[in-house]
């Protein structure tokens, strides 16, 4: 593929990139939907088994996402620079790293799989079920760490089509067999509860198997001149895991402030809680379409920097991320409008009840004007993370996450603040980012050219 001229990128390159990546991260959250309605007919205990296991399983593998996004930063440079096979390589140490850390995971939660279960389920029986699938679907942890680290690596040499292709395909298997796992057929009792879990390894194991065969294509296909080796090399792997190591500090910075934020809300009472659980998860959904914007950021300016060590290389680079922070201000904006003109229509969607209904407005402003925000934050998040510019971004939200939103936070609870101190602390944090990241853009540190950042 050619590089970006300095005017940047044709609006279609983006979409070409952007609308595949906008599925495969929205595919999970909906298999859960699917997942929890099949669950739900085994009652209570099955259901509520479900969500401390579920949630405990989502949290562990979500903070391991640095396999993917670190990989597609590295990767998109060796693209970048001619360099396909080196890219590919880049997919095969993650995967290695990928198995290294699913099988510790798998042999720690078998361990500790019991007592997590008795702590935060509210009763024996609700424990019990939460323990039962949490052992199985900890078969599936190498499988999807695998997945994240294909997803990785193809973005890296900007092939998002596979990867959507690959991660329907096992969640559709899993969509269709959690029914009969669970509740069985043609006579069958089903496995209960267990069969969920044994539904979700199943899908994850042919996504998985799906990158892996990608990955043996990919060491056919190269010429001899540039083979793709499937040995683990060291130091890349050490490079790896430091960019990692910032993703992660990064990714438990979020983590804190919205399970702070959730904490406080039900503080305030249930229908305070409710109505921020409402707000929240909308933020969430546009967050997924933001998120694709920044896949494709973080392909096409990771591929513009290692064009060349010259200053063309840091020049295209500098366009493409003001293109896409343009487009991630539109679409802000877009957000922003469909959202306040749906004031009155989506909240009752979700709820009939008046009392959350009445405390829904005292976030739901708040939502609508960050959307423009939040448009140019992840747009630049992505510029930056194909840019390999993991530390700033993880001291920059650490800063936003310390100095803007956990004091406003706990503030609210203190002085009685409800979902408006909650939802200030969220527009300060992002505003931080805001300043912090633009900022960055604005000055030459982020910009290194070359097939591999220092």
């Amino acid at each position: 593929m050619t590089s970006p001229s300095p005017a940047g990128v044709p609006a279609r390159t983006v979409l070409r990139l952007a609308a595949p990546a906008l599925p495969v991260l929205a595919a999970e959250p909906l298999y859960l939907l699917v997942d929890t309605a099949v669950v739900g007919r085994l009652g209570t205990v099955s259901l509520a088994g479900l969500a401390v296991a579920g949630v405990v399983f989502a949290q562990v593998t979500s903070q391991l996402t640095f396999l993917s996004y670190g990989t597609t930063a590295r990767a998109a440079r060796l693209h970048g620079a001619g360099r396909r096979a080196a890219a590919v390589g880049e997919g095969v140490q993650a995967t290695w790293l990928a198995l290294a850390v699913g099988m510790v995971l798998l042999v720690a939660g078998q361990l500790v799989a019991a007592p997590v279960a008795r702590v935060l389920g509210d009763r024996p029986e609700i424990a019990a079920a939460a323990e039962s699938w949490l052992r199985v679907a900890l078969l599936g942890a190498p499988f999807v760490l695998v997945t994240l680290a294909g997803n990785g690596w193809m973005r890296g040499v900007q092939d998002t089509v596979r990867p959507l292709r690959f991660v329907l395909a096992g969640n559709g298997l899993s969509a269709l067999g959690c029914p009969v796992l669970v509740h069985g057929a043609a006579g069958w009792a089903g496995l209960g509860l267990v069969g969920s879990a044994v539904a979700n390894v199943a899908g994850q194991t042919v996504a998985a198997a799906l990158f892996l065969g990608a990955l043996f294509r990919e060491r056919r296909r190269a010429p001899s001149s540039a083979p793709v080796s499937l040995r683990p090399r060291p130091a890349v792997l050490r490079a790896q895991l430091g960019l990692g190591r910032d993703l992660l500090a990064r990714s438990l910075a979020f983590q804190a402030c919205f399970l702070s934020a959730a904490a406080v809300a039900t503080r305030f009472g249930a229908a305070t809680a409710a109505a921020h659980q409402i707000v929240l998860q909308l933020w969430l959904f546009q967050a997924l379409v933001l998120d694709a914007v920044a896949i494709a950021a973080q392909a096409l300016v990771g591929a513009a920097l290692g064009a060349s060590d010259g200053d063309g290389a840091v020049t295209r680079a500098r366009a493409v991320a003001a293109q896409v922070t343009r487009y991630g201000l539109v679409l802000g904006v877009g957000f922003g409008v469909l959202f306040a003109a749906l004031v009155g229509v989506l909240p009752p969607v979700f709820t009939p009840d008046p009392a959350v209904l009445a405390v829904v407005p005292f976030a739901w402003w708040f939502f609508v004007a960050l959307q423009p925000v939040a448009g140019v934050v992840f747009a630049a998040d992505g510029v930056l993370l194909g840019a390999g510019d993991a530390a700033f971004l993880r001291t920059s939200t650490l800063a936003a996450a310390v100095l803007g939103f956990l004091p406003l936070i706990w503030a609210s609870l203190g002085f009685g603040w409800g979902l408006t101190g909650i939802w200030t602390g969220l527009s300060l944090f992002m505003l931080i980012r805001l300043v912090a990241v633009t900022a960055r853009l604005r000055s030459d540190s982020w910009a290194v050219a070359g097939a591999v950042r220092a």
